[in-house]
């Protein structure tokens, strides 16, 4: 695969220069780690349904990733050729990515709720060598799937398959065989070896807007991120990191697998979420740190509450991927102990913003943080000027984790020639410096040219008693343009209408023109893997219920 990551050479020298970019890749910190403390937990995997815990210490992650690696030379995957996985989290996710990065491999993630139309996209546009996937993972063949797909990718050579029963698993191919210990095998690991601007990651966005891009990043862009984030968190080797996120999503592969073997700390992984078994985990692998969506960490309060158990060893829960209600905060720190902090950032280019441990507990849910080292950013209006504090405008960031680029799409790269990046939100700067989301560019809602404060509309809507879940789309309007319609999920046993949230809006003083004037309920808000709920779907479910409706 030819990669066109346009945007790493203009970078490089001031990355370098002003200490942003070290120069290394995440081979060097697991051959240091695996020689300093080789007898230390890695990596502990648990996989829900079954029970099973899978145990590595730094030197047997180092000599599985050597294995796996020569596994997949011997398949044919060299230098900058795509390695897909789609794997939920198993410890075959985290140890291919290390061998991807022996042997100069590019990984491709794959969220495990992709199927065939989403798939035959990616790994085409990919050009994949390898696809990775599970035999059956929550009642689902995705090896059937997979190889039926492959049908139609002349480009795929090869489907490889955990849990299979022939000589195409993953076992017989790559992890049972001592390859690591065949005469060839210190070539083939050292021959192709990747440098810090060699793209190591591909991965593609998670489609909030419809439109998925490859997003290519370097070790140099990913890790010149994880080191301000994981010093703002305090995060070290003593650390346990429990990441139930998804690793096929930035979340899980940056602060899940990459960030506790750069550091030298010990990783947790559960395969499915499921609040009392995280509940468990916590308590028995002594969990320190953990960073999810919103309804993770509801979901955990909810399970440590009910349960009267407690998580003294959590220090942090750190939130991404939809705004955080007040109330969740407040509840959370009751059950849990822990400081909750808010983050933004994107697939991109990882965290960009970050409440801090100090913060009063106010920043984290009426912020979504400030800029980490080596990020900048700007509120700017339509013509790129900047805009005042509390003026909601574009929001630009210009970062040292800034993504190479869209494979084959650089005109679709959105960044000027000064570096900055147009993210598509809408946001303002407070007197602080904290950002504050207010939505994306595309889902504003502009009511008889007045613009509809969306976030804030939504965080009310979270509190109502009836609701467990809620979002705000326009809807069009001859006269004012646009409407607003609240989409809301009732909790369990709860009736909800449209005067009841009228009411409710105007007892906490909104003003009437921000009430929504439509009330569609669904039995859940589609999102995507990290959490964020995909409005275009909101948007086409309210035109077929309008075409029904007129037919």
């Amino acid at each position: 695969m030819e990669f066109d990551a346009v945007r790493i050479p203009p970078r490089r020298a001031e990355s370098v220069a002003r200490g942003y970019w070290h120069d290394r890749t995440l081979n060097d910190d697991l051959d240091t780690w695996a020689e300093r403390c080789p007898d230390k937990i890695a990596l502990t995997a648990f996989e829900v349904e079954s029970g099973a815990t899978t145990r590595f210490t730094y030197r047997e992650m180092a000599s599985m990733a050597d294995r796996i690696a020569v596994g997949l030379a011997r398949l044919g995957v060299g230098r900058n050729d795509v390695v897909s996985m789609q794997l939920p989290n198993w410890w075959q996710f985290t140890l291919t990515y290390l061998a991807c990065s022996r042997i100069g491999a590019v990984v491709n993630p794959l969220m495990h709720i992709f199927r065939e139309r989403e798939l035959a996209f990616m790994l085409a546009h990919s050009a994949s060598k390898v696809l990775i996937v599970p035999r059956v993972f929550r009642g689902f063949d995705f090896a059937q799937m997979a190889t039926n797909l492959q049908a139609s990718l002349p480009r795929l050579e090869h489907v490889v398959v955990i849990g299979g029963q022939d000589a195409n698993s993953f076992e017989a191919l790559l992890g049972e065989p001592a390859w690591e210990r065949e005469p060839d095998a210190r070539e083939l690991l050292t021959r192709n070896r990747p440098g810090p601007d060699d793209i190591t990651q591909l991965l593609y966005t998670s489609g909030t807007t419809g439109e998925p891009k490859g997003v290519m990043h370097t070790a140099n862009t990913l890790m010149s991120n994880i080191r301000p984030y994981a010093d703002a968190m305090r995060l070290g080797a003593d650390d346990v990191v429990l990441m139930a996120s998804p690793m096929a999503h930035q979340t899980g592969f940056m602060y899940g697998l990459m960030m506790p073997v750069m550091l030298g700390a010990s990783a947790v992984l559960q395969d499915i979420w499921q609040p009392k078994a995280a509940v468990a985990l916590i308590e028995s692998e002594r969990v320190s740190f953990t960073m999810a969506s919103t309804v993770f960490l509801t979901d955990l309060a909810s399970a440590v509450g009910d349960s009267g158990r407690s998580v003294p060893t959590l220090r942090t829960f750190l939130c991404a991927g939809a705004p955080i209600p007040g109330p969740l905060v407040e509840k959370a720190r009751a059950a849990l102990g822990a400081k909750i902090v808010s983050a933004w950032g994107m697939t991109e280019m990882g965290a960009v913003t970050l409440t801090r441990l100090d913060d009063d507990d106010e920043r984290s849910f009426a912020t979504d943080g400030r800029p980490l080292p080596g990020v900048e950013v700007r509120v700017v209006d339509a013509y790129d000027a900047p805009l005042p504090t509390g003026a909601v405008g574009r929001l630009l960031v210009r970062s040292c984790s800034s993504f190479g680029g869209y494979l084959h799409r650089a005109h679709l790269n959105a960044t000027d020639p000064h570096g900055w990046f147009d993210t598509g939100d809408l946001a303002y700067l407070d007197a602080r410096g904290y950002i504050r989301i207010s939505g994306r560019s595309k889902d504003v809602i502009i009511r008889g040219g007045e613009n509809i404060p969306v976030v804030e509309i939504e965080a009310l809507l979270y509190r109502h008693p009836a609701i467990a879940a809620a979002a705000l789309v326009a809807y069009p309007d001859e006269r004012l343009g646009e409407r607003a319609c609240a989409v809301v999920v009732r909790k369990p046993g709860e009736h909800i209408d449209l005067p009841s949230i009228a009411g409710f809006l105007k007892a906490h003083k909104v003003a009437m023109q921000y009430i929504p004037e439509r009330l569609l309920v669904c039995d859940s808000l589609p999102a995507t893997p990290s959490g964020k709920v995909q409005k275009f779907k909101l948007r086409e479910l309210l035109r077929e219920r309008e075409s029904q409706q007129g037919a």
